[in-house]
């Protein structure tokens, strides 16, 4: 358990977070929920034929982390691309409505917004399950003006910020060369795909994931912690970073700082978790608000931790709140200082 003076340290920097000022540049997701009641099976075919109940679309990749910023009570400026359609205009209206500065998106005329569309199948009263999923991705890559426009957009608000928050998704948006001009002490980075790209970037603190790690070293960690604490201090001598934060599921996260020993968090909350969709999202926004607050790394991991804790017990692609993060924070200060 934490010491409650560190605990204490960690809201103070929770009561922190609406002072910061954070550009999340990233690929924006439009991450879309299909609900239906099961009516029947088809007599065309041996598939299950749902009523459809309601769709909701809420803001994916990039866009849930900006997402989760705004809820953690930052002030967000998102950066990257949607398309002009729907999707891409639903994105801007949900977050137009929680009054989101949006002037870094920009809108690009025949290119798609990246849109995972999730149908979720259920009985009358019972829990719905994902039956399928479908993603639209754009048919070409974001044209070279589109990604001038948002390196400059993202140069030009980098200037009045306290982090930078890069969520690469590999549509486009994120790339070494977005990060031209980019003016923050804090530079937080999430790639799904290939985390070492960045290298000489100039990144503060890294979050992947644990098969992220693997994938990037084309190897399989499992339970060998010193094949994962190797890897761990090899990519923050690559990358020279501040730090690196891997989260391990069930497993919690592992933290790897220059010049000092790996540190292992344990899971915050159950193990069992009723949904992970955009857990890594959080994580990073999390980390970002801590280290922009003047958190040190590991003081950052132990809030995503919660963070993370947190979300992976909603269903869908969610968010955690700045008070639900203070109340969990508080639970655990309360019951350490109950009698043993």
């Amino acid at each position: 358990m934490i010491p409650p003076a560190d605990l204490g340290r960690l809201l103070d920097l929770v009561d922190a977070f609406p002072r910061q000022t954070v550009v999340a540049l990233g690929d924006l997701v439009a991450d879309e929920f299909v609900y239906g009641e099961i009516s029947r099976v088809s007599r065309e075919a041996p598939v299950l034929i749902l009523r459809h109940r309601n769709t909701q679309l809420v803001p994916g990749g990039g866009a849930n982390a900006a997402n989760n910023l705004a809820d953690l009570g930052a002030r967000v400026l998102p950066v990257g691309a949607v398309g002009a359609d729907a999707a891409g205009a639903a994105l801007l209206d949900y977050f137009r409505k929680k009054q989101v500065d949006v002037r870094g998106v920009v809108r690009v005329k025949g290119w798609t917004t990246p849109t995972k569309t999730r149908y979720l199948a259920g009985w009358t009263h019972t829990t719905c399950q994902q039956v399928l999923r479908v993603d639209r991705e754009p048919r070409a890559p974001l044209p070279v003006t589109a990604r001038r426009a948002i390196q400059k957009k993202a140069a030009a608000l980098s200037r009045r910020c306290d982090a930078v928050l890069l969520s690469d998704y590999g549509c486009g948006a994120v790339s070494p060369g977005a990060l031209r001009g980019l003016r923050s002490r804090v530079r937080t980075l999430d790639s799904r795909y290939d985390l070492l790209q960045y290298r000489g970037a100039g990144i503060t603190v890294a979050t992947p994931n644990e098969p992220e790690i693997e994938a990037l070293y084309h190897t399989r960690i499992g339970n060998d912690l010193q094949k994962l604490e190797t890897l761990g201090a090899r990519t923050v001598r690559a990358m020279k970073l501040a730090a690196l934060i891997v989260t391990r599921g069930k497993d919690g996260m592992a933290v790897f700082e220059r010049g000092k020993k790996p540190q292992h968090i344990p899971i915050f909350g159950s193990d069992e978790a009723a949904d992970v969709t955009g857990a890594g999202d959080t994580v990073v926004a999390a980390v970002t608000l801590a280290l922009a607050a003047g958190a040190t790394p590991l003081e950052a991991a132990h809030l995503a931790n919660y963070a993370g804790g947190i979300v992976v017990m909603k269903r869908g692609t969610a968010t955690v709140t700045r008070h639900e993060l203070a109340a969990a924070i508080r639970g655990d200060l309360t019951q350490s200082s109950l009698p043993r």
